[in-house]
């Protein structure tokens, strides 16, 4: 006997089934990483006509891919053949940099990209503010050589999420992920 009736069955395969189209979709801006090493995907639902509910999270309120990504979700879930479905924005709460997986992190760093220093509390508190500014203006090591003689040539890359920095040992460009 199944611990799941037919229905929670087949509802948790296609909720399933879901979560690995949607975490497979290679980031568009960054196609190293996928939406899961991002931790972009925020929810998989099924409501109770039978739509399946996706929520995505941008990684920064002005991202240019935001809309592209809906549109590579919306396609991943129809290939996957997960029937009727629905890809929205979330907003809330917004997405924290602290998301990226481990994996995501290893990824960055061997893409050429320091990743995001991981602070232990929400930004919207005093002493969170504190602990993310002091992440952000601790030096960044090199992911070419590993120096920490490195500056900060401008505050954004070539995208809004990223800062763009030089090494002062080898003197190449890099990027460093900003915490959000």
């Amino acid at each position: 006997m199944s611990p799941l009736p037919d229905h929670d069955a087949a509802a948790a395969a296609r909720i399933g089934a879901a979560w690995r189209a949607l975490a497979a979709i290679a980031d568009p801006e960054l196609p190293a990483l996928t939406l899961e090493d991002l931790g972009i995907v925020r929810f998989v639902r099924l409501r109770s006509d039978g739509v399946l509910c996706a929520g995505l999270s941008p990684t920064y309120s002005g991202c240019p891919a935001s809309a592209h990504i809906l549109e590579l979700a919306q396609r991943a879930l129809r290939e996957a053949d997960v029937g009727p479905c629905a890809v929205s924005q979330t907003l809330a709460p917004p997405w924290s940099s602290d998301w990226i997986t481990s994996e995501g992190r290893r990824k960055l760093a061997q893409y050429g990209i320091v990743p995001p220093e991981r602070v232990p509390s929400h930004p919207g508190r005093p002493a969170a503010r504190a602990l993310w500014a002091l992440a952000e203006s601790a030096p960044a090591a090199c992911p070419r050589c590993g120096a920490l003689q490195t500056e900060q040539l401008s505050e954004f890359g070539s995208t809004p999420c990223k800062a763009l920095h030089r090494c002062l040992a080898c003197l190449e460009p890099f990027e460093r992920f900003k915490c959000i």
